[in-house]
């Protein structure tokens, strides 16, 4: 199914939108209005469980507040232009934001849970090579209105499906663009999604992908108790190098450091997710596994095993099911748990490593791309 959809048109920049404000900025504006702070827990039940945005609904606000607010502020999403259903289940939405960019967001139905794919930035700052994102260059952070928006629309659209088991009870911040360095819009949005008067959803239900900001990892360590997920996809730096280009500030040795300080930051029973792109001759044979096998040694580990999907000009070719399936005994055998994941959505370009958007590129990257091509038609 495939759904082209017009909704609410853009607003004043200068309007504060709510969306905008976890639970301490809303108490922060209310006190500001000298209201009560516990009106921060009324409005964002009313937002983000309810799904209003009209303040005359918000009954349990006086008239004269609703009045005030709706003079001075909005609850204000983008606008969804496209929506697709895979014949997996999977569901697409693709946003336009207010200065024209487009983002893309991923529900992932499974037996046991519902996944929310969700963006962080427009393009992707970091350059990975076997990544479609990232070649589609960068143009800015996404707010904190931006990013939670993904899950109030998400929700409400999947609600409006009226299917059993399908809703929101996972988020991963793994979509469009590199999480940590949209540090304070990022760990907003995840107050709110674990907000119990709003998405109530708990620390194991909420995961901030890296490719390895390794300061941003040790800060997201002191002020939150979460999962965190980093994009590993090689065990030396050389090879690691060529494949995400932040290793050659933050290599290895620093990176695995990081991630140790941040499990002794967390809970019992946290563990690092690790995600390993798969790639056909690159990084897939048994001396990588044994490799990846001494990298992550005393790390409480989830290897996530994920089949590359190709996109044009990347290069890279898939690997075989019985070298991945190799790949895998290796890890398993040496005590290390892995998940060999399906590719989900491909027939809608949701897949791992295809959310592309549309993006006004400021980074100019999709450039070094292009241009041969336009050479070879001259």
């Amino acid at each position: 199914m495939r759904t082209v959809i017009a909704q609410n048109s853009s607003v004043s920049a200068a309007t504060l939108n709510l969306l905008d404000l976890d639970r301490q900025g809303l108490e922060e504006y209310f006190s500001g209005l000298g209201e009560k702070s516990f009106r921060a827990s009324q409005v964002i039940q009313w937002i983000h469980q309810k799904g209003v945005t009209d303040f005359q609904q918000m009954s349990n606000l006086s008239q004269a507040l609703r009045d005030q607010l709706q003079k001075n502020t909005v609850i204000h999403p983008p606008e969804v232009v496209y929506d697709a259903t895979s014949t997996d289940g999977t569901r697409k939405w693709l946003l336009q934001l207010d200065d024209g960019n487009r983002i893309e967001t991923v529900y992932i139905p499974e037996d046991d849970r519902g996944t929310l794919c969700v963006s962080s930035q427009v393009g992707c700052a970091l350059d990975c090579s076997f990544c479609s994102t990232g070649r589609r260059g960068f143009n800015r952070n996404l707010s904190t209105a931006e990013i939670i928006s993904q899950v109030w629309l998400a929700t409400q659209l999947i609600d409006e499906e009226k299917r059993p088991g399908r809703k929101v009870t996972n988020v991963v911040l793994m979509g469009m663009g590199e999480p940590l360095l949209n540090f304070d819009n990022v760990v907003r949005a995840v107050r709110i999604m674990m907000d119990d008067f709003a998405y109530g959803l708990s620390k194991r239900r909420v995961t901030v992908s890296t490719a390895g900001v390794v300061p941003a990892i040790d800060r997201l360590g002191d002020i939150l108790d979460m999962r965190l997920a980093v994009s590993l996809h090689a065990a030396d730096d050389e090879l690691r190098n060529s494949l995400v280009p932040l290793n050659r500030k933050y290599p290895l040795q620093q990176l695995m450091a990081a991630c140790r300080r941040f499990i002794d930051k967390q809970s019992a029973r946290s563990r690092i997710t690790f995600e390993y792109v798969l790639l056909d001759g690159v990084n897939d044979s048994d001396k990588h596994a044994q490799e990846l096998i001494k990298l992550v040694k005393g790390i409480p580990t989830l290897m996530n095993l994920i089949p590359f999907n190709p996109f044009e000009s990347s290069g890279y070719k898939t690997s075989p099911v019985k070298r991945v399936e190799r790949f895998n005994k290796i890890l398993a055998d040496a005590g290390i748990t892995t998940v060999v994941r399906r590719t989900r959505g491909g027939d809608i370009d949701a897949a791992c490593g295809q959310l592309v958007g549309k993006i006004e590129d400021k980074s100019r990257r999709h450039r070094r791309f292009e241009e041969p091509r336009i050479g070879m038609q001259a």
